[in-house]
């Protein structure tokens, strides 16, 4: 690490450390290769710890020694770290960290993302989670928006047991409320194309009387929120739901963590998609948008997922 750049790691911490008045511990500096391994080296400042709960601001130092760089002074940086400490104060995402302590408070917040296995096995080593083949079915809290965004956190093993709830109802809990956050949906591409306000299909409705594709083509199923919408098919009474529209079993192809394309059993061949999936990954899928490079098999008989 440059000289210059260890000078304003440290300058930075002793100033943050008298304008905030945090003791010396709340305060400290980790590089990227530290574990958890990150993007980028971050100085964190811890602004308060209960029964296992830590509240951190993560700072991106590399960030701050550009704009320091370009210009900034040390004073104009501390200040604006001071405003962003007190936005996050202020905002609903703060607010609703205290509701993790009580599950009545916390559990219609509660919800499913799905994650690969493998590649985060380091971040879910105390995440909840269901695992079926290299798919983790993990469980997340939301918290609010801060800055216009949308906010969660996986929720812990220590945050479960201190739930004291079983933790398959925990996760049923968790799936229900994903289906009623984003409704599962099926897309046809060409209206996708044609029609910016093109909402999809809602094939759960027993109304619903239009023909699945039965082709190679097959069907794309995500949510109505068309993020991480390749949960809808592990949502209560989609697989089922789909396997009575295909009159069989299916076959599942994760093009991402935002959809999955649903092929008939008696038209499909898994090998072929699985060719067609390790190319649509490589060539279209951005990395962190990555689930998996299996087919995976839903059987109408006996309700189970499995991969090929």
């Amino acid at each position: 690490m440059e000289n210059g750049y260890e000078i304003f790691v440290d300058d930075l911490r002793q100033n943050l450390l008298k304008a905030t008045a945090y003791e010396e511990e709340m305060i400290c500096y980790k590089t990227a290769e530290e574990y958890p391994p990150t993007s980028g080296d971050r100085l964190l400042l811890k602004n308060r710890q209960r029964e296992g709960v830590y509240e951190v601001c993560a700072l991106y130092v590399q960030d701050l020694y550009e704009a320091y760089q370009n210009g900034w002074s040390m004073e104009s940086i501390v200040q604006e770290v001071l405003r962003r400490l007190d936005a996050i104060a202020e905002s609903e995402c703060f607010e609703k960290s205290k509701d993790l302590e009580e599950y009545d408070k916390i559990k219609d917040d509660l919800f499913i993302r799905l994650l690969n296995a493998v590649k985060y096995q380091e971040e879910l080593k105390q995440a909840v989670y269901r695992r079926i083949g290299d798919i983790a079915l993990v469980l997340y809290a939301r918290m609010g928006e801060l800055d216009g965004c949308n906010t969660s956190v996986k929720i812990k093993q220590h945050v479960l047991k201190q739930w004291n709830k079983d933790e398959q109802t925990v996760f049923n809990d968790a799936l229900l409320n994903t289906y009623f956050i984003s409704p599962p949906r099926i897309y046809c591409w060409e209206k996708l194309l044609y029609n910016i306000n093109y909402e999809g299909e809602n094939f759960m409705n027993l109304l619903f009387d239009q023909p699945l594709k039965k082709d190679v083509i097959g069907n794309c199923l995500s949510t109505s929120l068309r993020t991480n919408g390749a949960v809808a098919v592990f949502l209560p009474g989609v697989a089922q739901r789909l396997s009575e529209l295909l009159d069989g079993s299916f076959y599942m192809v994760f093009t991402s963590i935002h959809e999955v394309m649903i092929h008939s059993e008696r038209t499909a061949d898994p090998a072929n998609l699985k060719e067609v999936l390790a190319e649509t990954v490589r060539e279209t899928t951005p990395e962190e948008d990555f689930l998996t490079y299996y087919v995976y098999h839903y059987d109408r008989e006996t309700g189970q997922f499995s991969y090929c």
